[in-house]
This record gives structure tokens, C-alpha cells and sequence, in this order.
């Protein structure tokens, strides 16, 4: 017969966790306890875990605006500054709504859409296979479609100018920048979702100049950038035709570019 996890495994996790480093090791270490069904299991995790894979892999899933979205090792974490995005996203879609969650990653976005807005017709694109079929298992319940390609190209023609709400959280680190990145990040996920080329807007502008062709009239683009990024992520979202605006939570470390297409007439 198997054995739970005790309270005297959780204080050695945590030992474990702090001498590696694990700055909320209390946290992680009641995560861990609870999703282990034995001591083995357990001791296998943490060792994955101190071994400096990122927690929601080694747990297999992330906490998003209440939700627990399945993450895959080698996918793309969503992170909680990515709330603010989704929470933006949400203000805008109505009942009934188009979404498009472009370089979806796990679908997180798409699934905190779908779990507040009622109705909505829902697809998502990412280029990583993983991440397609993680995506798939936390869009299934709410009837997204999920297709794995280059950003727009492997949508069907059927959505041009459909798009209500068109949102990206495409990445947008400088290449440079992706040494100084945490190992867990760097080591850890697709490499595609994270570099964005020399100045990390390069996804970000094609993201911009192919989006009036699918959004309605009216429809709205929201990227997540950063704040130094901003002022180019703009230039790059008017170049387009749309009208751009800046919106934040500086406690979170969060940016959004919200862009609106032309009304009707």
C-alpha cells in the first residue's frame, strides 16, 4: 500500500528547495506535497524541480486568472504579468465574439477568454507542436481551434476580416537579451517563444502589419510588449492603419498595446 506525502516530507522539500536557491521554497514545496500521490513521486519531482526545471512543468500546469491551465514540459510558461493582456482582452470582447490568440503558447489567454466571455468563437496559432497540443487539451472544453504554423498562414481564409479581438502575446525579448534570461526560462522553453530578433519586435511587427486583414471592422489587436518597447510597438501598430493606445500595470511589469481597426463606413 502506498503512502500520501506527510508534513515531515514537506519540511525536508523545503530544506531542499531553499539550499537550491528557490526563493518562495515554502510555496513551491506545499504545491509539490499536494500534487504528489507518494513519498517516490515526490522526491522525483522535487529533484526535477532543484535540478532548475521551471515549477509548472515539473507540477504540469500554471495558475491563470484562477484557472489551472496543463503546461507541458518545453512549453511556454504564461506568466502572470500575461493576466493583464487577457484582463484587457476581456474588457473588449462582447458575448458572441471572434478571438484570436496568435503565438498562444499553453492557450492560457485564450482560456481565460473563454471561461469569461460567453459565447465566444475561439482559435488559436502557435509554431511549437507542444505547445499546439497543450493548447488543444486547455481549449477543448471551450471549442477552440487550435492550429500549429507560422502566425496567420495556417488559419482558414474563412476568418479574414472576422476577428473581434485579435490578441498576442508574441515574444519580444532582444536576441542579445536571451542570455540574461533565468536559466528556467532560457534553458527550458522554446526558443521561438521568447527571442524576438534584434530589437524583439520582429513577430511583433509582422503580428501588426498582417492584423487589419483579419480583424472586423472595429476589431481590436492587443500585444503585450514592454515599456521600453512601447514607443516602436506603437510606430509598428499605426503603420498598419490602426489606432494604437498604451495602457499598464507598473505593479505587475506589464505593458499592452491595444489597437482598433476602422469602423464600419
Amino acid at each position: 500500500m502506498t503512502t500520501a506525502p506527510s508534513a515531515r516530507d514537506r519540511s525536508g522539500v523545503v530544506a531542499r528547495l531553499r539550499a537550491a536557491g528557490c526563493v518562495f521554497a515554502e510555496d513551491e514545496a506545499r504545491l509539490l506535497v499536494a500534487s504528489a500521490a507518494t513519498p517516490a513521486e515526490l522526491a522525483a519531482m522535487v529533484e526535477r524541480r532543484v535540478a532548475g526545471q521551471p515549477l509548472e512543468h515539473v507540477l504540469g500546469w500554471a495558475e491563470f486568472l484562477g484557472l489551472r491551465i496543463a503546461v507541458d514540459a518545453g512549453v511556454f510558461v504564461p506568466r502572470r504579468r500575461t493576466e493583464f493582456l487577457a484582463g484587457q482582452a476581456i474588457a473588449l470582447a462582447r458575448a458572441g465574439a471572434v478571438v484570436l490568440d496568435l503565438c498562444c503558447g499553453s492557450g492560457a489567454v485564450g482560456a481565460a477568454l473563454a471561461a469569461t466571455v460567453p459565447g465566444i468563437e475561439l482559435y488559436a496559432v502557435d509554431i511549437d507542436a507542444p505547445a499546439v497540443r497543450c493548447a488543444r487539451r486547455n481549449l477543448a472544453e471551450a471549442g477552440g481551434r487550435v492550429y500549429r504554423g507560422d502566425l496567420y498562414e495556417p488559419l482558414p481564409v474563412t476568418l479574414r476580416g472576422r476577428v473581434d479581438v485579435l490578441v498576442a502575446n508574441a515574444p519580444y525579448v532582444p536576441t542579445e537579451s536571451i542570455g540574461l534570461m533565468p536559466p528556467e526560462a532560457r534553458l527550458h522553453e522554446p526558443r521561438a517563444a521568447l527571442d524576438g530578433g534584434p530589437d524583439g519586435l520582429d513577430v511583433l511587427r509582422r503580428v501588426a502589419a498582417a492584423a487589419p486583414a483579419w480583424l472586423a471592422p472595429a476589431g481590436h489587436l492587443l500585444v503585450e510588449t514592454s515599456a521600453r518597447q512601447a514607443p516602436a510597438t506603437v510606430e509598428a501598430v499605426a503603420a498598419a492603419g490602426l489606432v494604437p493606445r498604451v495602457v499598464t500595470a507598473p505593479e505587475r511589469g506589464a505593458t499592452v498595446v491595444v489597437a482598433t481597426a476602422a469602423p464600419p463606413g
